[in-house]
């Protein structure tokens, strides 16, 4: 069944078209990927499908009762409004339902029987009704496992008092739950764990929904994309299979592109030298070549994309790079997000940091670059090691607060006017910028005009400028194009430097780091001698290991954790008397946890009849699948440790 049509759609763009009678569809159970360059149009062009911009030219068509939910990288919300209230604020009469009864259990939860009057379990009376009618005990029961999988609880907060990284993970929560058949998601995967992203993997893979997304993540795109969209010099082409399969056609493409410029070309010359003769007959046979022979002349050729490469001149480190020597930090009493870890960092080390959302990743990157000091240990520099240190939120950086935004020169010109390359060359600031692509008006614009992509690859080439040996990444390739983070692998590939990554982007942690660190949610920092995809792989099978309880039946295929220090990272640790006490307490809450959680299942489907305990179970059950994945998450890291 066909869901959306777009035909001839058309947009204007700084200096030049966005897109010109773009064209395609999207059925349903389709997941197809908008694939182009940082600034092409992709996310004006879902914008426009979504009802949020005029395309100025073109039809965009939906099958009846469709329906549209759409994603855009920054999310739109009233501040005052809660979590709650931004998650159900769809017109749909299915979620209309669920939200008047999960109001009314919220309501009910606490109170004693007694204080629960007459009129309230009326409601409650009619809202389970209600929802027995629509059959939508499943529906509610998705929605809470997506809302559990997000980290999302405290429904009551205001979305005002949310960090960046939750406003995206509730505005993605709330377009998974509507009620709609069509989805459209910009950059999907931004401000998500890897964990997580494997989990959207498989939620979006599954749906008969139709999936409309903008997406840097090569895996993302081969695990879920069953069609690809390009969108490169203001036109729409597409390509049936996945991303793999995508660059397969386009090299073919490519490769017959060439060979037919190269026969045309050929061609040309024989007729030009007939031209040049001046044929003595004029008539329609003449005439007629002629006219062919412009028409090759004046052929649409093969624009070549102009290759651009992020360098440095390359400053030498010294024998002492950076030592951590026993920090710990906690924002709240109690609760550590770093605890007593020790690392000494080596020359041309590559090490990417792996955890959940929420597990101290910035933290600590914000503690090796003395951005921020730790509660107690000590952090010493090497005299020679200089930082780069690209964070995630830019914005601030562009310009003070209450000042005008530079222009794009302006903000190349702050670091250095003049640039030396590690070829000996100098480029002006106004030449380097056209290295990377920012060419003619653009570089007289505000920085507050570019795309998030191109923004994002402006802060880079300066951050570069200033020639840093230890380089520190935390999500750098949050809004850049696919075409842009080959380049910046290729240039990470040959660095001499040090090197520390924070990424949900596998296939970029694969390319870039040779060893994790692995943080949990306890303040510990653990060691992974291997690359992203061999960790998640190795955790995979050793979860699917039988019950707690029992040691893996191959215990090399678990994670095999090295200690902080590199020189170690073969020697297997014993627990301590106190972590095999807790290891063992462990298996009794799991088993515990577990047929709790079944039991509410139960309870939940129709077994407990006492409205004024049902919101109370509801909100029980969401804590314990929460509760759970600590657990599970804890265990497996003692059972990898030998017994006591």
């Amino acid at each position: 069944m066909n869901l959306l049509s777009v035909k001839n759609l058309s947009r204007n763009g700084r200096e030049e078209p966005l897109f010109t009678n773009a064209s395609f569809t999207l059925d349903e159970g389709e997941k197809a990927a908008l694939i182009g360059k940082n600034g092409s149009g992709k996310s004006t062009l879902l914008a426009c499908i979504a009802g949020n911009l005029d395309p100025g030219e073109g039809d965009i068509m939906f099958a009846k009762d469709a329906g549209v939910s759409f994603l855009p990288q920054n999310p739109v919300y009233n501040p005052a409004h809660t979590i709650r209230e931004h998650i159900f604020k769809s017109e749909s009469a299915k979620l209309g339902a669920i939200r008047n009864y999960e109001d009314i259990c919220e309501q009910m939860a606490g109170r004693s029987e007694a204080d629960i009057t007459a009129g309230l379990r009326d409601k409650l009376d009619r809202a389970t009704e209600e929802m027995t009618k629509r059959n939508l005990w499943d529906y509610e029961t998705h929605i809470k496992q997506i809302l559990t999988t997000l980290g999302i609880t405290g429904m009551e907060q205001t979305m005002g008092t949310l960090s960046g990284g939750m406003v995206k993970k509730v505005a993605l929560a709330q377009v998974l739950i509507d009620d709609t058949k069509i989805l459209l998601l910009d950059e999907p995967t931004n401000h998500l764990d890897i964990t997580t992203i494997a989990w959207l993997e498989d939620h979006l893979r599954l749906t008969d929904r139709g999936v409309l997304m903008v997406t840097h993540d090569r895996y993302f795109l081969d695990n879920v994309c069953s069609s690809i969209y390009e969108l490169d010099r203001a036109r729409i082409k597409s390509y049936a299979g996945n991303y793999s399969i995508y660059l397969e056609k386009k090299a073919v493409e490519a490769e017959i592109e060439q060979n037919t410029e190269r026969r045309i070309e050929s061609v040309l010359r024989t007729e030009r030298e007939w031209l040049l003769r001046g044929p003595q007959a004029r008539g329609t046979k003449a005439k007629a070549r002629v006219d062919a022979v412009h028409r090759m002349i004046n052929r649409d050729k093969i624009k070549e994309d102009k290759d651009f490469a992020f360098e440095v001149s390359g400053r030498r480190l010294g024998g002492k790079i950076l030592e951590l020597e026993h920090i710990s930090k906690s924002w709240e009493p109690g609760k550590p997000v770093i605890e007593d870890f020790s690392y000494s960092f080596k020359k041309g080390e590559r090490l990417g940091i792996f955890g959940a959302n929420g597990s101290g990743k910035t933290t600590l990157l914000n503690i090796l670059t003395n951005t921020i000091p730790p509660d107690s240990g000590t952090v010493k520099a090497g005299q020679n090691t200089v930082f780069g240190y690209y964070r995630q939120n830019i914005d601030m950086e562009l310009s003070a607060p209450g000042t005008e935004a530079p222009t794009v020169l302006e903000y190349i010109e702050e670091t250095a006017e003049v640039i030396t390359m590690n070829n000996g060359k100098t480029l002006t600031a106004a030449r380097m910028l056209e290295q990377f692509g920012f060419e003619g008006k653009i570089q007289y614009s505000p920085v507050t005009a570019l795309s998030g992509g191109e923004r994002k690859r402006l802060y880079l080439v300066r951050l570069l400028m200033a020639n840093p040996n230890f380089l520190v990444l935390d999500e750098p390739t949050n809004d850049f194009d696919i075409f842009t983070m080959s380049i910046l692998e290729s240039f990470l590939e040959s660095y001499a430097g040090c090197l520390v990554i924070v990424s949900h982007d596998r296939c970029f942690m694969d390319k870039t780091a040779d060893m994790l660190l692995i943080l949990d949610n306890a303040g510990g920092v653990s060691g992974f001698a291997g690359s992203c995809t061999e960790y998640l792989e190795a955790r995979k099978t050793f979860a699917a290991e039988p019950k707690p309880g029992q040691q893996p039946a191959s215990p090399k295929d678990a994670p095999q954790k090295t200690s902080a220090e590199p020189q170690q990272s073969n020697k297997k640790q014993k627990r301590t008397f106190k972590e095999q006490k807790e290891f063992e307490a462990l298996e009794n809450e799991i088993t515990a946890s577990e047929n709790r959680r079944k039991e509410l299942e139960a309870l939940l489907s129709g077994g407990e009849t006492d409205y004024s305990k049902i919101g109370g179970l509801g909100a029980e059950y969401a804590s314990l699948g929460t509760a759970l994945e600590t657990q599970y998450a804890r265990w497996e890291e003692l059972a990898e440790l030998e017994n006591y």
